[in-house]
């Protein structure tokens, strides 16, 4: 017998990497790996002046085999909207599967992290040079599932612990984040087994857990004072809306208002396929911090 969840989860998989991937308008190295590079998309259509800058962060639980590819139809259909889209890769787990782990390990310690903090830095002089339509100033930073994760810590590196080497002296230019279905507060999402339990291999490991968490959970990282929202679909399994219902009461407890909206009988997908209603509701949150 299946199991009707799991089915719906499937489908929605199905749609969402169902799209053609599409090529971006320009792009470029923020770093010497082959990973480490941003493709640009211009806004489509009648833009009256500069187009707001969405940075896109791709999901995948961290782990090598998935890449930047599957969200170039996102990144289309935001560019088709009106905004300018800069997606950006980073360095991901091992391409090969470890001994003793289920799969592909999720991350590394520190280059994805290394990866996403240049990338940020970079944008600026980046985004002028491939893509003069786009407005930096008004910067709106989005990811799903990992890369809702990687959203939310490219927002909070000012309230890094000092001493890291990703710290910013004062919070990024950015008019705020939109994370979806974001991996958001990572005790939560170790207690519920989310993506294997990808969060402690991120931070190298069980053993690395207490010293690293300060540095990476966005629930540590708290409050912010930037604009946040998330979005999340209730019938989530992939990441349960648990994780993001605990990562916004953690910023309530910090004095901070996260919005949060819970889509009904919508699941982990739909957020990034531009075939499904819920993609239009991203769009609008981004739009309303954006503009």
């Amino acid at each position: 017998m299946t199991d009707p969840a799991v089915e719906r989860d499937a489908a929605e998989a199905a749609s969402a990497f169902s799209h053609p991937p599409v090529a971006p308008d320009a792009s470029a190295a923020y770093g010497e790996h082959p990973d480490q590079v941003v493709d640009f998309y211009a806004p489509r259509g009648d833009v009256a002046g500069p187009a707001p800058l969405v940075v896109l962060l791709h999901g995948g639980a961290w782990r090598a085999p998935y890449d930047r590819q599957h969200v170039t139809p996102l990144a289309d259909f935001l560019a088709r909207r009106g905004f300018a889209v800069a997606n950006v890769e980073y360095r991901r787990g091992s391409s090969l599967p470890h001994q003793n782990a289920e799969g592909h390990v999720a991350g590394r310690w520190p280059e994805t992290f290394d990866d996403v903090a240049a990338a940020m830095d970079a944008l600026p002089g980046l985004t002028a040079e491939a893509l003069p339509a786009a407005d930096f100033r008004r910067t709106v930073v989005t990811g799903h599932s990992a890369g809702g994760h990687l959203a939310l810590w490219a927002a909070a590196r000012h309230v890094l612990p000092y001493g890291s080497p990703w710290r910013l002296a004062s919070p990024p230019m950015l008019r705020g984040v939109v994370a979806l279905a974001p991996i958001a507060d990572f005790a939560a999402a170790e207690g519920l087994g989310v993506c294997g339990g990808a969060s402690a291999q991120l931070l190298g490991g069980p053993e690395h857990w207490d010293a690293r968490l300060p540095f990476a959970d966005p629930a540590a990282l708290l409050p912010t004072g930037i604009a946040t929202a998330v979005v999340h679909g209730r019938e989530d399994i992939v990441v349960p809306p648990a994780v993001a219902e605990s990562y916004v009461a953690a910023a309530g407890v910090a004095g901070e208002l996260v919005g949060l909206t819970l889509l009904d009988g919508v699941g982990h997908f739909p957020l990034i396929d531009p075939a499904a209603d819920a993609c239009a509701v991203v769009c609008e949150e981004i739009a309303q911090l954006a503009w």
